[in-house]
């Protein structure tokens, strides 16, 4: 940075960020590959932000003059330990600067962002040093602010103000006192939401199935610099077709770094158990796919026959065509929550006896008196941690199901507060006491059913929608067992899918949880009701509490990552627009 000195007293510099929403489909796509495409590096929906800072009310430090204030900006890692991210320029003789230097970090819905900010007087001898070379511990310490990036980019704005404090750890007094402002402003480029809308069909697929036709579904992917192919998007699995058209894919320009950059397009023929078969492939830049619809033509997919330097392809009859081609700004996740939108936490958890005595160690229910949560505990921190920040009175809907209160019939749908008038309670602390206090005013009991907790949820849902109000519900399911009412669940489902409304269920124990893979959509086809009405749209998501939780992602990554994408599908579905 050279001289790490500004003497402008405010001005922000509109850096442009790099969007990188994934891409996603406008009508409902299902989600038969989403375990195959994240093998292949593929993640949910996230954004790059750009931070400004500005302050107001600094101390002044300096006997002659005012405080020459630099800010540092650190994440907060799980153990506790902080990670520096930037240093702005030092701007001189100012209690209240506004920094031009803007630090630009990816945001991730799924995943809890802490960030801590601390102020600093530098002293005159170090302002013609590099900033990155200055020692903190040499400088006056004017104070610290610390908030979650949820935090900054859920108001409507995107402005939080927060008090600077020097707390215990700098002053050595017991209570934090205040010494000015920090205001912090996220801004998502307007550039990061031009997209790319494509309407993709394919002729005379071979078939990779001895009795029927071939399940074809297309994936997109960049080449990283370091020649690495993501995944960026991906289409509907069709059945039996040969000659398919998808529905349009979205592709952020920013996500793949120009229009002349090209992508790789692979069609596949879905297989249920994961290993899909690849039919054939292409590789286009976005200019050669805009010409390829311009002039009405195809293009011959071709399929490796030899790997390693001498690489050979075989070109095959299939083609594939551009039927639609155009560009527009689309709104993001984020546009909706500055719009005004909040994500609304609801919670039901598994009673039945399944579960094992409370009161026994090997109990999923066991409260531990050390404190270590159990997996229903661990499960509400863990997705209820994200969420909070998205729900603003904090007021959460909770049941419990499958369980016996005191001289009463089993219950499929009771208040986790124990009360019979109404169902929320305050908080997360307020979710653990009622979890907790149930656990000792009901017997455990069953069947497994979903639909009734799941009817309440969309009765709630769609209240909210009759009031127009701009929320979006999230159902969090704790289940151990199979579910008995399969078709009912399913039944719900597809009304439930009309509304404002996600479902996350994650299963605890070692049950087979193979009904719940179907109702997570997992073989590529929308829930049917008895009627014969599809759903329009997939609202489940499902993970097995064990197959995450000794990996490297966390149980809530997995099920919070397609949230943002959900939330985008339902607006879409309603024609929804946000006014900015």
């Amino acid at each position: 940075m050279g001289n790490c000195c500004s003497d402008v007293a405010g001005g922000q510099s509109a850096v442009g960020g790099t969007g990188l929403n994934q891409g996603n489909q406008p009508n409902a796509p299902n989600e038969a590959v989403d375990a195959f495409l994240k093998s292949r590096g593929y993640q949910g929906l996230y954004s790059q932000i750009e931070l400004s800072l500005s302050a107001t009310s600094l101390r002044d430090r300096d006997l002659l003059s005012k405080s020459d204030p630099m800010a540092v900006l650190y994440s907060k890692e799980k153990d506790g330990s902080l990670k520096e991210l930037t240093r702005t320029e030092v701007v001189l003789n100012s209690l209240n600067p506004k920094w031009i230097t803007k630090y630009t970090m990816a945001y991730y819905f799924e995943t809890v962002q802490n960030l801590v900010f601390r102020v600093y007087d530098i002293d005159t001898q170090f302002h013609n040093q590099d900033v990155k070379m200055l020692k903190l511990e040499e400088q006056d310490f004017l104070g610290e602010a610390s908030c979650t990036l949820a935090q900054i980019v859920t108001k409507s704005d995107r402005s939080l103000t927060m008090d600077l404090v020097c707390g215990e750890q700098f002053s050595g007094q017991a209570h934090a006192r205040k010494f000015g402002k920090l205001t912090i402003f996220a801004e998502e480029s307007i550039s990061s939401k031009t997209t790319v809308e494509l309407k993709l069909r394919c002729s005379e697929l071979e078939s990779k199935d001895l009795f029927s036709k071939s399940d074809p579904f297309l994936v997109v992917s960049k080449t990283t610099e370091s020649g690495i192919v993501v995944p960026i998007c991906k289409t509907e699995v069709m059945k039996n077709d040969h000659s398919p058209t998808w529905k349009p894919v979205f592709l952020k320009i920013q996500q793949i770094g120009s229009k002349e950059n090209p992508l790789i397009i692979e069609c596949y023929d879905f297989n249920s158990n994961g290993k899909h078969s690849l039919i054939g492939k292409i590789q286009k830049s976005l200019l050669d796919l805009e010409k390829l619809h311009s002039a009405g033509t195809g293009a011959n997919l071709f399929i490796p026959t030899a790997m390693g330097p001498k690489q050979e392809n075989k070109v095959l009859k299939s083609q594939l065509f551009v039927e639609s081609y155009s560009e527009k700004i689309q709104y993001t996740f984020l546009d909706y929550l500055a719009f005004g939108y909040e994500l609304n936490f609801m919670v039901a958890l598994d009673f039945t006896a399944s579960n094992g005595n409370p009161r026994l160690p090997d109990s999923l229910h066991y409260i531990d008196p050390s404190g270590r949560p159990n997996a229903y505990q661990r499960a509400i921190l863990d997705v209820g941690e994200v969420l909070q920040f998205y729900d603003s009175d904090k007021r959460f809907p909770a049941w419990g199901f499958g369980a016996r209160p005191i001289d009463g019939p089993v219950s499929h749908c009771f208040n986790l507060n124990g009360s019979s008038t109404y169902c929320e309670v305050e908080g997360m602390q307020g979710i653990m006491m009622a979890y907790i206090s149930a656990l000792h005013n009901v017997s455990l009991a069953g069947p497994t059913l979903f639909g009734p907790v799941i009817t309440s949820a969309a009765h709630i849902a769609s209240q909210s929608l009759t009031n127009s109000e701009q929320k979006y519900f999230v159902l969090l399911i704790i289940t151990d067992g199979v579910i008995t009412d399969l078709q009912e669940t399913k039944d719900a489902l597809v009304q439930a899918a009309d509304l404002p409304l996600s479902i996350l269920i994650v299963g605890v124990g070692g049950a087979d949880f193979k009904e719940m893979e179907i109702l997570d959509a997992d073989k590529g086809e929308r829930l049917e009701s008895t009627t014969g009405r599809v759903a329009v749209r997939d609202i489940v998501q499902f993970v097995p509490l064990r197959d995450v939780q000794n990996g490297d992602i966390s149980v809530v990554q997995s099920l919070l990552a397609e949230l943002p994408s959900q939330l985008l599908e339902y607006m879409r579905f309603r024609k929804i627009q946000p006014t900015l």
